[in-house]
């Protein structure tokens, strides 16, 4: 049955955006709405397990295909593979894409439970520069100039390493976030609509972006 609420719940997603009644979801399952508290309390329940429900699947989808590199000295390959996976995702899951990277719910806010689910995709890719970090393939991110990282800066960079990647050093976490942040705005614009009469050829700009990306980050 909580499967079921989920679905119609996505199917709402899907022509309606985030904006979720839970009267809305027991009318389509022919049920009166107070029967559903019995499974989600309120809507910011079933808009978490939609939540958690998404980024598992985008999170094991970028994990199977980061494991599906046989050599796991290919960085660059490993790197290809991760990011495609996450557009793959999007654009056949767009609404959960929207859910999870769209404008934020009114008056929604995620619970902590949510962290460990939202980290696998990052986690991912920040292990990809950790191993050519262990192995010495990758040393130093490969900036037009010299970069001084601003002392906030810096300590952000620090925290963000310290739980995944504790031997990567700040400027390539720095670089490596950049490549996480240009992966998603791409994604971003071509699912959102802002690439229209602008980029046509959108498989083959992600792939050259992404291929700047591991450029930056020395893969």
């Amino acid at each position: 049955m909580t499967d079921e609420i989920k679905a119609v719940a996505r199917r709402h997603l899907a022509a309606e955006g985030a904006n979720l009644s839970l009267r809305a979801v027991a009318r389509d399952m022919g049920m009166v709405s107070s029967a559903l508290y019995r499974y989600f309390a309120s809507r910011d329940d079933l808009l978490t397990a939609l939540i958690l429900d998404a980024y598992n699947a985008l999170g094991a989808a970028v994990e199977e295909a980061d494991g599906a590199v046989s050599d796991r000295a290919d960085l660059r390959g490993r790197w290809r593979s991760a990011t495609r996976a996450v557009r793959r995702w999007a654009l056949a899951s767009p609404a959960e894409y929207a859910l999870l990277y769209g404008s934020p719910v009114p008056g929604y806010a995620a619970p902590q439970e949510t962290i460990v689910a939202a980290a696998r995709t990052p986690v991912v890719l920040a292990r990809i520069l950790a191993d050519g970090v262990a192995s010495g393939a990758v040393t130093q991110p490969r900036f037009p100039a010299p970069l001084q990282l601003a002392g906030p800066v810096r300590a952000d960079m620090a925290l963000a390493r310290a739980g995944v990647a504790p031997d990567v050093p700040e400027e390539l976490m720095l670089a490596g976030i950049t490549g996480w942040l240009q992966m998603f705005g791409c994604v971003s614009f071509e699912l959102f609509g802002q690439f229209n009469n602008v980029i046509e050829a959108r498989a083959e700009f992600f792939e050259q972006q992404m291929e700047l990306m591991a450029d930056l980050t020395g893969l």
